[in-house]
């Protein structure tokens, strides 16, 4: 049986000492608290660690042994400690997170840099997938995480709200709406308006559609051939708007600007996580609602 590991770090202050006066003042017990522990110490170990006498203490060859060999050991055990408290903290191991394509400019790399700031035992791997993929590789495990905009539909799935974003609309600087704080709908109505592709993402491509739904003439809807284009080559035109979350501004190529659209309730954006969850999925929620409180991604 292995010894009292708490009597055998006593044992490396008395060796160190030599006095178990000193000694025990040093650890902060009495003296017949840590004679008694030396003599179980021996007794597990079966044999003698100290030659004591009244003027002295005195190191046997294997309390020499001991004193050479324990603190290696200790440290091994310590490691072992800390390790198994890092992973019971969701601190260590490797962590899968898929975010949509509308996620990643700003909300989802936000999120990793959170999550391996300061915890160097944590791996973290992000990668792009199609939002309607998130939730059912949650729930299957392919993933730990996802990010989303909209509550996308799942089973097997918990979803915790981490953003809200006011909708608007990016434009060309020079589009005639461009010089208003704020664009009524009625008016983004009268122009194109580039939705994206609803495969790609139904909640969003339906609740920005819902916009406009009781605008007269109906406006003229269309999404891109490519479903995330980075350069908005259709908005250079100074007639086509695309309805979008305030993030974009964070996005924004040369010569294009975002402007709210007064009225439009507000866009979602969503932590995905397993139903049945670990330490690791439990330090990724509680990291989320810091960092969404810090940056105040939730409103009060």
């Amino acid at each position: 049986m292995a010894p009292d590991t708490v009597s055998l770090r006593y044992f490396l202050v008395l060796a160190q000492e030599l006095n178990f006066t000193r000694a025990a003042a040093r650890i902060g017990i009495a003296q017949p608290a840590l004679s008694a522990r030396m003599r179980r110490l021996e007794a597990e170990l079966g044999t003698a660690l100290l030659v004591r006498n009244t003027r002295s203490v005195v190191l046997t060859t294997a309390g020499a042994a001991l004193v050479e060999s324990a603190p290696p050991a200790l440290a091994a055990l310590d490691r072992a400690w800390d390790t198994a408290r890092s992973a019971a903290a969701g601190e260590l191991g490797t962590l899968r997170i898929g975010y949509s394509l509308s996620t990643g400019a700003e909300t989802a790399p936000a999120l990793v840099d959170r999550l391996i700031r300061g915890t160097s035992a944590l791996e973290v791997g992000a990668v792009p997938m199609a939002t309607p993929e998130i939730s059912p590789a949650v729930a299957d495990g392919r993933i730990d995480a996802g990010i989303t905009r909209g509550e996308q539909p799942g089973r097997g799935v918990r979803r915790f709200l981490l953003r809200r974003q006011r909708v608007g609309v990016q434009l060309a600087q020079h589009h005639p709406l461009a010089e208003h704080p704020e664009i009524e709908i009625a008016d983004a109505a009268a122009y194109p308006l580039r939705l994206p592709d609803r495969a790609a993402n139904p909640v969003i491509h339906d609740q920005l559609s819902a916009l406009f739904r009781d605008t007269r003439p109906h406006p003229r809807f269309h999404t891109p051939a490519v479903s995330f284009d980075m350069s908005q080559r259709d908005l250079r035109d100074g007639v086509t708007l695309a309805p979008a979350g305030e993030a974009a501004v964070t996005s924004q190529p040369a010569g294009l600007t975002w402007r709210p659209l007064r009225g439009a309730p507000s866009l979602t954006i969503h932590l995905v996580l397993p139903r049945e969850q670990s330490p690791l999925h439990r330090r990724i929620r509680a990291v989320a609602k810091t960092l969404a409180h810090e940056l105040h991604w939730l409103p009060d």
